[in-house]
């Protein structure tokens, strides 16, 4: 089959058009309601990898239609990444470039395709503007310090963008009645003139116990003075600073908390905006944050309550298969250090059990401490105390994150694995430190230069490892979503309708959070997608990695709910 480029956007006519950049490829026009059919037509005729300003403003029209594409290059997001990228050292003008420099579109429902779509991100929407833009990033990568690397963020990138307008198309099999169930259960019937019966009945017990009629439990400073005239001096009203005190109002106070937590965030409120058809469809934003991470901007689907996943419930005939990643970070680490005795005390076991089997802590508790310590910052206290064990113990690993954490603390940049790129201190944050180097200089000067100067290496400590993490999260979905698509569809009695024209027939990704993915797939090729999840992860860590010695376990398991064991 051929393989292309084709790039699409807008005409000054209004219409699409798509350009082909091959050598042999030819460009055409199209109305607005007729670029399902075409992207389709190319997609079939071979092996095309589509460029376009906003993933998130094309291809929700396309899946709507029943069109999947297999690759994509997504201009904004790759725009964001080459812009701060170090290793770019000649951008060919894509830095001045600003008009690129702009969030996604929002999902729009309705038959908006591309009438919204870039002007709603404020990303330059003629076809003319997407060529140039393409042209531009190739030039930067191709002389960059890393062109490898940097063109495989890229793609990975890319590819993320796809998975998310897929996961939100084809949605979380959710079901509502076991849902309701578990707020009746936790929170009593839903009233509608008021908090449910629980709530009500926990808030008298604390407010009993404050001696206190008319204690505001939803306020914290209100709460707070409430707490100190009993003699609760607490400084907070976080769960586990109240865990830490004997007294009446304690316990209820965190019953409290947590049943409107659970009443405010996913009550039924939130079932009736967000669950429809048997679906939850939150909406991810890919590289949402700085690090490379997803973030969510609608729905919560980060903050999914365990006791919640009993009603992400599969389709009749169908099943879940739940994977997530043992210590994805400090295995991450390990590899990026080229540590082999932190990779020996992570191969084929619990890694924080590794770490006290080589002697460096007594307890896996210790372990799972020092190494959070290690990749957060985390300097004082026990942490701090356990720190210099790790040292010892695997020195590649510490001196990584020892240096991205001084780089930060001197004002400069770090960068993950493939080249994402930490932003550079702010004019506020240099001013500070030139302020604090100043002869006459006060104390307080010097003392906030030295906290905000801690703060910011303590953030480029994490970001060279987080932002690695999902580098290989990347990986794993777009290496998996093609096993998936590669597995034949069921017949149309087995259809999950709700689940959109593209993904009703076949396994599909219904779900991500960071070191987790859920698939929902016909019950018979469930041990195909389980194999699929695991090869996946293995792909993922050989692409980014190579051959060094880390392994990636996984907790998978199959089954009709998404329930943790």
């Amino acid at each position: 089959m051929a393989s292309d480029t084709v790039v699409v956007g807008r005409t000054a006519a209004g219409r699409m058009a798509l350009v082909g950049l091959g050598d042999h490829s030819a460009a055409s026009e199209v109305d607005t309601a007729a670029l399902a059919a075409a992207v389709a037509a190319r997609e079939n005729d071979g092996d095309v990898r589509w460029v376009w300003a906003d993933t998130a403003a094309v291809y929700p029209r396309l899946l709507d239609a029943g069109v999947r594409v297999a690759r994509a290059w997504d201009l904004r997001l790759v725009h964001a990444i080459l812009h701060h990228a170090r290793t770019v050292t000649d951008d060919h003008g894509l830095r001045s470039s600003t008009g690129w420099d702009a969030d996604a579109a929002a999902p729009v429902d309705g038959d908006t395709l591309f009438d919204l779509g870039d002007a709603a991100s404020g990303i330059p929407e003629t076809v003319e503007a997407a060529v140039a833009e393409y042209h531009r990033q190739t030039a930067a990568i191709a002389s960059s310090e890393a062109p490898g690397a940097l063109r495989l963020l890229c793609a990975a990138e890319s590819a993320g963008a796809l998975i998310a307008v897929e996961l939100h198309t084809a949605g979380v099999p959710w079901s509502r009645a076991a849902h309701e169930h578990l707020l009746e259960r936790e929170l009593g019937a839903r009233r509608g003139g008021g908090l449910p019966a629980r709530i009500d009945q926990t808030a008298a017990v604390v407010r009993a116990a404050l001696d206190d009629p008319a204690a505001s439990l939803d306020s914290q400073p209100r709460l707070l003075r409430s707490l100190h005239r009993v003699g609760l001096m607490v400084q907070s009203t976080s769960r586990w600073e109240l865990a830490e005190h004997d007294h009446p109002a304690v316990a209820p106070l965190i019953a409290y908390k947590k049943l409107m937590r659970l009443y405010t965030a996913n009550g039924w409120a939130w079932l009736d905006e967000w669950v429809r058809d048997d679906r939850f469809r939150p909406v991810y934003v890919p590289a949402g944050v700085v690090t490379g991470r997803w973030a969510s901007s609608g729905g919560g689907a980060l903050q999914i309550p365990r006791s919640l996943r009993t009603a992400v419930r599969a389709d009749p005939g169908w099943t879940l298969v739940t994977a997530d990643v043992a210590q994805l970070e400090p295995r991450v680490l390990a590899a990026m250090a080229r540590d082999t005795a932190l990779a020996e005390a992570a191969s084929g076991r619990d890694l924080y059990a590794g770490i006290v089997e080589r002697g460096a802590v007594a307890s896996r508790a210790e372990a799972k401490l020092a190494m959070l310590g290690a990749m957060y910052g985390a300097t004082t206290g026990e942490s701090g105390r356990l720190l210099p064990r790790l040292r010892r113990t695997f020195p590649r690993a510490m001196q990584l994150v020892d240096d991205a954490a001084r780089t930060g603390e001197d004002g400069g940049v770090v960068q993950t694995w493939l080249g994402r790129t930490s932003p550079a201190a702010g004019e506020s944050w240099r001013a500070l430190q030139s302020l604090a180097s100043d002869a006459a200089a006060s104390g307080v000067d010097e003392t906030r230069a030295r906290r905000s100067a801690r703060d910011r290496g303590r953030f480029t400590r994490n970001f060279v490892v987080q932002g690695t993490a999902a580098e290989w999260a990347l990986a794993w979905l777009a290496d998996l979503r093609a096993r998936l698509a590669a597995l034949p569809e069921v017949d149309a009695t087995r259809a999950a309708p709700a689940s959109g024209p593209v993904f009703q027939r076949r396994p599909h990704l219904a779900f991500f959070l960071h070191d987790e993915i859920v698939v929902h797939t016909p019950l018979e090729h469930a041990d195909a997608v389980a194999d699929a999840v695991r090869e996946s992860a293995a792909s993922a860590g050989r692409l980014l990695f190579g051959t060094f010695p880390i392994d990636f376990p996984l907790d998978l398991r199959i089954g009709e709910t998404a329930e943790k064991g």
